[in-house]
């Protein structure tokens, strides 16, 4: 993660705490009482300034924020970058969280929200040199058949990063994270019939950029 000082908080505003200056993924988990807690307890406890329930919530949940915001944006520092200002906003804004949604859902519309004021600031499309490397491949896999694999996993990624940002949340919410229609339609502040419109034109852009592979 870049090294970058948190942003100086307003006045009357909750100073962020230390565990939001996350190390996002590999902290091990603590062996406590505040560990085994559910969500929605740990929120409340965390919008009561509990700096240990939010650092289990951040712990808990950095991972796969930080999976989506990698998707969104393309490359690791600027989603390590969104999730942390994710996880400051929330800590200051967590006495408005009023659990009409899971904690995570909520994680995850201020974390998009981040990724999509962050994409919309680019200039430039993506550079090729910041499309995420392809996963390891089967280490029993023969050369030729991993080269292929690799091949079609570059080609997904940069027909998924090619894709509109509001295409693209809706897809890597359901197909990756394995959102509901609903839960999706929360986090891009949409209708579930205008997520479902999305999925299936993305859906249909990504199947014509594979069609080669077929």
């Amino acid at each position: 993660m870049r090294n970058r000082t948190a942003p100086s908080p307003q006045r009357g505003a909750k100073r962020p705490p230390r565990s939001a200056a996350l190390p996002i993924a590999g902290v091990a988990a603590e062996q406590d009482a505040v560990g085994a807690l559910d969500d929605s307890v740990l929120a409340i406890r965390a919008s009561e300034g509990d700096e240990d329930a939010f650092a289990v919530l951040v712990r808990r949940h950095s991972s796969r924020l930080l999976a989506l915001a990698q998707h969104l944006l393309g490359n690791r520092a600027d989603a390590e970058d969104a999730v942390q200002d994710a996880f400051i906003s929330a800590w200051r804004r967590l006495p408005e969280f009023r659990h009409s949604a899971s904690f995570s859902t909520w994680m995850y519309r201020i974390v998009t929200n981040r990724c999509l004021n962050a994409l919309r600031r680019r200039p430039h499309p993506l550079p090729l040199d910041t499309v995420p490397e392809p996963a390891a491949a089967d280490a029993n896999s023969s050369p030729p058949k991993v080269a292929e694999t690799d091949a079609a996993t570059a080609a997904l990624t940069q027909a998924l990063l090619a894709l509109g940002p509001e295409l693209r949340v809706c897809w890597v919410l359901r197909e990756l994270h394995g959102l509901h229609y609903e839960e999706i339609a929360h986090v891009v502040g949409s209708s579930e019939q205008t997520v479902r419109g999305r999925l299936f034109r993305a859906r249909r852009a990504l199947m014509e950029a594979m069609r080669p592979w077929r």
